[in-house]
């Protein structure tokens, strides 16, 4: 199956092709739209995160669907964050196996022993679809984000020039039907929102933001981007860039619990590290995210939600029942199932378990194998998964994995723009994601909405799509009907 393009490609003019190319680095390096060089490194040169020159095709009916299923998703994975004894039983082979989830457990286990402080959370999150072919042209549920959830920004930023090049290239008609999302607002928005609250709620005069960031940040555009949107809707409000490490040295915690940072009372503290092992050196670490979940500001995620965004929770939504169990209208679940595709935990001495790795070793094309991880490369594909599963099918390691049906997703001819490379004409494959804001506690929902959206694709040889870690990048949606797809 495969998409009509927007427009006529490839360019005849080799000319035009470069001078469109050359435009589009210039424009989105001057908007924002960087990211620093993972093999030299360093916080004095930027180049282009990876783009595609123009949008890509996808189906209006299903970029609706996908939007207005994101509040139900924000709401079933809010509900599930706050049942401690069903992320517990559900992790519980998962930590037999895999020491980083169990320190996130232990964590959370601790805090609610003592007490929380601070009882609402925030959540960023994007959850992420494919169009499947085998499905008559629906969409399936890749994953559900929500820790770091990453593009809200750059994505805003290559949708504007997208709606300039296709306008330049004398189709300025097609650009009613290239969305613009609200991400970017939405996110900073909701992070201002809930500082607003403990402001409210704490009685404390001013509060920072603390945004959490990596050691070395490589998708700096899109991070600053957030801050500075924070920053243009309330320029009062200080926010604070440090790594986990770096916070070990001058946070502390009054007798309130009120965390500071030096002398700057901390409102609210936003993500965009602690997603992986990579993240927690040594012990210092560990207590530096134990203390954060035990001050009084508002976590964007608490370590609830990012249990709830584990791949082994979502396997366990998949099966017959369980949604019900956090979604009571039935209209309500039967949206959420119509997008799950098949998820299959690896227990053992489990008859499904066997057959399904069994399955996988004999046909590995049609299955993708799935680590508790974030952040991008860590997926196993084709032969890896054969290889993998024979090195574990004895071991009580398989409880750190799930398999997923492999979707298989039309393509469309499109141009990707990479650092150092001519431009690639090649079919690409999509992955649309959906941004979701939520903020609440275990009796309450005071936010809940979709804020918008982006899309990310990869050539359709490849198989991871990650900006950074795999050889995805950035695009954008032009909507249209099914006409538009021939087999």
């Amino acid at each position: 199956m495969q998409f009509e393009p927007c427009i006529p490609v490839p360019f005849e003019d080799n000319d035009l092709l470069e001078e469109y190319v050359g435009k589009a680095k210039a424009w989105l390096l001057q908007n924002g739209f960087g990211m620093h060089l993972k093999d030299d490194f360093s916080r004095d040169t930027i180049t282009f995160l990876p783009f595609t020159l123009l949008p890509s095709t996808f189906p209006a009916v299903e970029f609706k669907k996908a939007k207005m299923i994101q509040s139900i998703l924000n709401k079933l994975m809010h509900k599930v964050a706050h049942n401690g004894q069903f992320l517990r039983e559900t992790l519980s082979e998962t930590i037999t196996v895999d020491p980083f989830m169990a320190r996130l457990l232990q964590i959370h286990n601790t805090v609610l022993e003592e007490g929380l402080t601070q009882k609402v959370s925030l959540g960023l999150f994007r959850s992420d679809y494919m169009i499947d072919s085998l499905t008559d042209g629906t969409i399936k549920q890749v994953e559900f984000n929500t820790i770091a959830c990453g593009s809200a920004a750059a994505s805003y930023v290559l949708e504007k020039w997208h709606r300039n090049v296709v306008t330049l290239l004398g189709f300025p008609d097609r650009t009613k039907n290239m969305p613009l999302s609200d991400a970017l607002h939405g996110y900073a928005n909701a992070i201002l929102t809930a500082h607003e609250h403990y402001i409210k709620e704490s009685g404390s005069k001013t509060a920072a933001i603390l945004i959490v960031i990596e050691d070395r940040t490589l998708n700096i555009g899109d991070q600053r981007l957030v801050e500075f949107e924070i920053l243009k809707l309330a320029p009062s409000v200080r926010t604070i860039r440090k790594s986990i490490t770096n916070i070990s040295n001058t946070m502390r915690l009054d007798e309130r619990r009120r965390l500071y940072i030096n002398d700057f009372e901390i409102g609210v503290v936003y993500y965009r590290a602690g997603y992986s092992p990579d993240f927690y050196h040594s012990e210092v670490e560990w207590n530096v995210r134990l203390q954060l979940e035990r001050s009084l500001a508002i976590k964007c995620p608490s370590i609830q939600y990012q249990l709830a965004g584990s791949k082994k929770i979502q396997q366990q939504l998949a099966l017959s029942g369980v949604v019900e169990r956090f979604l009571s209208e039935p209209e309500e679940v039967e949206a959420v199932r119509q997008v799950f595709t098949g998820l299959y935990s690896l227990d053992m001495n489990d008859p499904i378990s066997n057959e399904m790795i069994k399955r996988a070793i004999n046909n590995p094309s049609v299955f993708v194998l799935k680590p508790q991880r974030e952040g991008g490369g860590n997926n196993l594909f084709n032969e890896a998964i054969t290889k993998r599963l024979l090195e574990i099918q004895n071991s009580d390691e398989r409880h750190g994995w799930i398999l997923m049906d492999r979707i298989q997703p039309p393509s469309v001819l499109n141009y990707m723009i990479r650092k150092g490379e001519e431009p690639i004409f090649t079919g690409v494959v999509g992955e649309l994601g959906i941004f979701g804001v939520i903020m609440g506690d275990s009796e309450n929902i005071i936010l809940n909405s979709e804020v918008g959206h982006m899309l990310r694709s990869k050539e359709n040889s490849t198989n991871e799509c990650g900006l950074i870690e795999g050889r995805g990048a950035l695009d954008s949606v032009y909507l249209t009907t099914t006409d538009s797809i021939h087999c």
